[in-house]
């Protein structure tokens, strides 16, 4: 493929690609876990946080998702389904009518920086190429924001904040 310019936005692999660059970001990736449950599992219609027990219920459309946990084990080491286990025990102990067989569990890699901001903006010798990651537990949440401020970096213009913050470069 050619391109003019290109956009790095890869997720929790996005490390792989701007180290051959030269720009080596400490990238960490947490594997988050839950389980979605089938949507009679329990009558919930709004989210249950459990801040002090690390885990949230959550009704959706298609069941009742049970998740919270999160682990620092890259993206090669095979998922430990037991995290998704330990917060769907919890949740039938504190809410005793859920039913909680029939769930689906499913891992998922969520790109984290040691400084929890994003990598927004050009990578060091290659000014063609630009950084969109590392948004962490917020990815989806703050991609569109993120998307306007690369298409701003893309056509020259001023973006809508400062973002020193949110450099490559801050980690070197």
């Amino acid at each position: 493929l050619q391109a003019c310019r290109i956009v790095i936005a890869a997720g929790a692999w996005s490390h792989q690609l701007s180290r051959p660059l030269g720009d080596p970001i400490p990238l960490e990736t947490e594997r988050g876990y839950n389980t979605t449950l089938p949507p009679d599992a329990l009558d919930l219609r709004r989210q249950i946080t459990f801040a002090d027990h690390g885990f949230v219920i959550s009704p959706l459309t298609c069941g009742i998702r049970v998740g919270g946990a999160v682990e620092l084990a890259g993206l090669k080491r095979p998922p430990d389904y037991r995290r998704a286990q330990a917060m769907l025990d919890k949740a039938k102990a504190f809410l005793p009518a859920l039913r909680t067989e029939g769930g689906e569990q499913w891992m998922g890699f969520r790109p984290s920086l040691p400084d929890s901001l994003p990598v927004i903006g050009r990578a060091r010798r290659h000014p063609a190429i630009f950084y969109a990651f590392g948004h962490g537990h917020l990815g989806l949440t703050q991609s569109a924001a993120t998307a306007r401020l690369i298409r701003d970096l893309i056509d020259g213009q001023v973006p809508a904040i400062d973002l020193a913050p949110y450099r490559p470069e801050r980690f070197f």
